[in-house]
């Protein structure tokens, strides 16, 4: 398949299970995490992809994600390009806290704001439009580029750092990217015409409990 693109949201994180606003913090996946991506990769696989080139951020939990999925598709050698442009949001002041406690702490009507408003962001911290803002242009610049030419590209990131680009991909308005479901390790493939707009889009969506094939 050329002219396709694939995102794919990290496996569950130690923090994920935690219920903390992760953000910029940098810690592993864990057992769930590390069987959803390997579910990404076999999905993948039984849907005969093949990639060309790999995009991550910074943050193990994504870089982890990808390695599992492309040593699913025996396709370790792909070349993979790892840039902070694609790090998941940052929660500021949020970061680390438990999203409970945090309502606590600064009341629940603020949290939810700083949390699904587009362009309000928390202390010290990023809105999704401010994500956006960093990843659109690495997109535009090192990515879109290899998928007009034909190449078929994986991106492996983030809930947020994702959101910004589907936004774009997807045409969807800022109070609209909420509903838009993106699981962990769910892969969301796009076939891009020659101008970079989407011709087809695919979720493969995970069945209610995954399992790592394992018995």
């Amino acid at each position: 398949m050329t002219n396709t693109l694939v995102l794919v949201r990290h496996g569950q994180s130690e923090w994920n299970k935690l219920n903390l606003f992760t953000g910029i913090r940098d810690p592993g996946l864990t057992d769930k995490g590390l069987i959803e991506a390997r579910w990404a990769g076999r999905v993948l696989r039984d849907e005969k992809h093949s990639f060309d080139y790999a995009f991550t951020s910074n943050l193990r939990r994504a870089q982890a994600t990808l390695d599992i999925i492309l040593a699913e598709l025996s396709q370790s050698a792909t070349p993979i390009t790892r840039n902070a442009a694609l790090n998941e949001r940052d929660y500021g002041a949020l970061t680390g806290l438990d999203k409970d406690a945090a309502k606590k702490r600064f009341g629940e009507d603020m949290v939810h704001l700083w949390r699904r408003s587009y362009d309000v962001a928390p202390p010290g911290g990023e809105s999704l439009k401010d994500t956006g803002a960093r990843v659109m242009p690495y997109y535009q610049d090192h990515i879109l580029p290899l998928v007009l030419s034909g190449k078929s590209v994986i991106v492996v990131a983030h809930g947020n750092s994702l959101r910004s680009l589907i936004m774009h991909l997807e045409k969807l308005a800022g109070d609209a990217i909420w509903k838009r479901e993106l699981a962990t390790a769910a892969p969301v493939v796009y076939r891009l015409s020659a101008s970079g707009e989407v011709e087809t889009q695919k979720d493969l969506v995970p069945s209610e409990g995954r399992d790592d094939g394992m018995g």
